[in-house]
Order: structure tokens, then sequence, then C-alpha cells
């Protein structure tokens, strides 16, 4: 497996909020977490990339150990987070945050001129600054400054929050892209519909813990379970 979790507990200040969360991920997989607001999920996400303390437990990314460690040793072992909300840097062009992403990245397919191919509408922003950009276009910002670092794991945190479906539309294939070159990738997501149509497996948390996992297709033909975890038909 790519990435192993073993008995991952976190939290902020004096406060737990992942509870012993077990997760497992091959390369070029993607598996869609989901659950209610508050469970823990963008949390498991932000300790993955050392941006919130381990309390305790195990992160190995190709039987290297992650745990505590700090965000740029986790980037640099091939870790990138498209973080929600998209964060980009409204001072800086499309350029500018491209050609950051790209110094001192690791050897791999990614280029800029290879993401302009896949996102032309960035492309022809490219001189702009990115607090000009809609949310569309920042989010598309966003997946290709992580892309660029040519990473084998990506955290992707509501990647589709506040977007149009047809922006939802090229995150999606931005997705199948990365999972077709051997990316793996770690989907946090309220939309059902891109979560389902990108994800190999769906996996639920509940209190801090995953507690359901199936593929996606065996998800999708359990409404019950649906209904009884996250409260949607």
């Amino acid at each position: 497996m790519f990435l192993q979790v073993r008995e991952l507990v976190s939290g902020y200040d004096r406060s737990t909020v992942l509870n012993g969360v077990d997760l497992e991920l091959a390369a070029g997989a993607t598996l869609g977490l989901l659950g209610r607001n508050g469970v823990g999920k963008s949390t498991l996400i932000m300790t993955l990339m050392g941006l919130v303390p381990v309390t305790s437990g195990s992160i190995r990314v190709e039987g290297t150990e992650l745990a505590g460690r700090r965000p740029d040793v986790v980037a640099k072992a091939g870790v990138a987070l498209v973080p929600q909300g998209r964060r980009v840097w409204a001072s800086l062009t499309v350029d500018e945050h491209l050609a950051l992403a790209s110094r001192g990245r690791r050897g791999g397919a990614w280029t800029v001129d290879g993401v302009f191919d896949l996102l032309p509408r960035l492309a022809e922003r490219r001189r702009q600054y990115a607090g000009q950009l809609s949310g569309g276009e920042q989010q598309m910002l966003a997946v290709a400054r992580a892309v660029l670092t040519n990473p084998r794991l990506v955290l992707l945190d509501e990647p589709s929050d506040g977007l149009a479906p047809a922006i939802v539309d090229q995150v999606a294939g931005m997705i199948t892209t990365m999972r077709a070159a051997g990316v793996a990738v770690l989907l946090v997501e309220q939309d059902l519909h891109l979560a389902f149509a990108v994800s190999d497996e769906i996996a639920v948390m509940e209190k801090g813990r995953i507690v359901h996992r199936v593929p996606t297709a065996e998800f999708r033909r359990d409404p019950g379970t649906a209904q009884r975890l996250l409260g949607v038909a």
C-alpha cells in the first residue's frame, strides 16, 4: 500500500478530533471520504499533510514514517494538498503560482505546458492575478499548483465547494487524469455525484473514525446505509 495510517489520533489544543483512524490507499486509487459536518474529515487531511499535530499513531507513505513531520517534509515525500477554499495568493499571477510550485519539484510527467493543455482557461488567464480569477478558475489553479509538484498522493478537501457544475466536471477530469498517471487521491467531498464519479471506493467517517468502507458501486446499491451514516437518500 502506498499510504498506511494506523490508530491516528490528532486534534487542536486539548481537543481530540481524530480518535484512531485506520486507512490504506494504493497507488493510482481514489478514495472518496464522506461524512456529516464536524466528524473530522478535514482534520484528517490536514493531519496527513503535517498541518495538525499528531498525538499518537502512524502515517506511512511508501514505508516512510511521516507522523509528526513538518509539511515541507511531507511534501518532499510526494504528498500534495488542495485545501478547502482554494487559498491562492491574490497578489500573484497564475504564472507566478505555477513557477513557485515547479521550483524544486520531484521529477515526473506534470509540466506547466501539460497543465495548460488540460486547463486552457487557466492558460488564457496566466498573466492575471489570482485575486482577479473566478472561484472556478482559482480552484483550477489550486489543483494545478498541487499536481505540478509531481506528487504520488493528492489530498483534496471539498474541491467542488461553491463551483458551477461545468467546473466540477473539470475537477473530475483532473482527478481521473491523476488516477490514470498512478497518483493516489484522497477526496473529501460533499458532492456525492463527484465522489461517485471518480472514486474506486467510498469511506465514511463518524466521530473521528472511519466506520464504513466499500467499493463505490456497492455503496450506491445500499441507500439504507447512506441514509443512516449521512442522512441522505
